[in-house]
């Protein structure tokens, strides 16, 4: 028995569909979610999202958010998530060099910590799309829909 996913970020719902399987990246670690979960929320930090339906793997990059686990409904509410395909590896890259370039020219506590968070948002963007781009997997855009 599936599970419905909903993946929504402030710009879009990313996804809504039938999976069998998830694995997210909770704050204390890898999160697995299978139909009939005990009911969760908790926050989720920026990494890899895999979402396995049909025998087909898809993986998503998270940059952070929320996700609720309810009966077989499971919400992600996402700052941003990008498909493994949507990833500009070259544009995350340079991302990633400005934040490391923001760390060491940093004047505040609080620049230190907002080019952390860049750094490691860019970090996960650019590794989840070296990882995947050979693997074999799905695009979520690619994946059924469930009607509106």
């Amino acid at each position: 028995m599936p599970m419905q996913l909903q993946i929504i970020t402030a710009e879009r719902e990313v996804f809504s569909g039938e999976v069998d399987a998830m694995v997210a990246p909770g704050i204390a670690g890898q999160l697995g979610i299978l139909p009939n979960h005990a009911p969760l929320m908790t926050v989720l930090q920026p990494g890899e999202l895999m979402v396995r339906a049909a025998g087909e793997e898809s993986y998503l990059a998270l940059s952070g958010g929320y996700i609720e686990v309810l009966g077989n409904q499971v919400i992600i509410l996402a700052d941003a998530a990008e498909d493994v395909d949507e990833i500009d590896e070259a544009r995350a890259q340079e991302a990633m060099e400005r934040a490391q370039q923001r760390i060491a020219n940093r004047t505040s506590d609080i620049e230190l910590e907002q080019a952390v968070q860049s750094l490691r948002r860019a970090q996960v963007r650019v590794t989840v799309a070296r990882r995947r781009r050979s693997a074999p997997h799905r695009s979520m855009a690619q994946r059924p829909q469930a009607a509106p």
